[in-house]
Formats: C-alpha cells, structure tokens, sequence
C-alpha cells in the first residue's frame, strides 16, 4: 500500500549549502545593435541642408525666412563672377537674361559670398527693379 508518510522525501530538492556565482561575458552583440539603432535614428532625423549650386560662404543672419515659390537662383561668388542658374555669365549677359525672366512674375534669389561687397549686392538689385522684377529677396545662414 501506499504511505503519504515517506512521499515527500522522494519529492524534495537538495539545495546546496554554498552557492557560486559565475561570472559570465556581457554579450555584445545586442550593445552593438542598439548602437546601430542609435546611429540609424540619429542619421534620419538630423537635418541635413545643402544648397546646389555654385559654393559661397553666405552671410549669417538671425531673422530669415524659407521661400516654398518657384525662384530664380543668382550667385555673385567672392570674385565677383555672377551665375544665373548655374551659367555664367558678365553684366551685360545678366541684364538680358534678367529681361526675359522678368515676364514670369518668379522671385530673384540673390546668393552672395559674404566677402562680396556690399555694391555687387546693390548694383543686381537695381537692375531686378529696374527690370520689374519685384520679388528680390537675398540668401543667408541663419545663426544659431
């Protein structure tokens, strides 16, 4: 028959009287995946702006706006040389392109060199409202 009485010796565990903690490796692998993690979210939510186009140092300015509307780019590069749209061109030559695009209604986009002076600016500026064109508007670098 059987007894209740000598069940519960045959269920017990043993438990060892001095217990050894090992110490394991720390696994890499999901610190390098959380890194990545890290990278990836950094990388798609970080802005990354960049003008195309001819490279000028632009001046900083804390007020300024984004323009979302159809634009004219003219670059005046630190020597001077002036660019519509990425073309080259002299005075003579941006004074007729500037006739042609004056019929369109878009804005002017000037984007001087921060060592351009000050009469390179105001001499295409002139020629945009003497030519019609009534959205002139010129590029900066925010300051932060």
């Amino acid at each position: 028959m059987y007894s209740f009485k000598d069940s519960w010796k045959k269920s017990t565990i043993r438990m060892q009287k001095h217990v050894q903690v090992k110490k394991g490796a720390l696994d890499m692998a999901p610190l390098v995946d959380v890194v990545f993690l890290l990278i990836i979210f950094f990388m798609l939510t970080s802005s990354f702006v960049s003008q195309p186009g001819i490279p000028v140092n632009l001046p900083k300015a804390l007020t300024g706006q984004m323009l979302k509307q159809k634009k004219i780019v003219l670059t005046i590069t630190k020597d001077n040389v002036f660019y519509l749209d990425n073309q080259k061109m002299d005075m003579k030559e941006l004074k007729v392109e500037l006739k042609k695009l004056a019929k369109s209604n878009e804005a002017v986009y000037i984007r001087g060199d921060e060592q351009v002076t000050l009469g390179s600016i105001a001499e295409v500026w002139d020629l945009c409202r003497e030519l019609g064109i009534s959205q002139t508007n010129i590029a900066i670098t925010p300051k932060r």
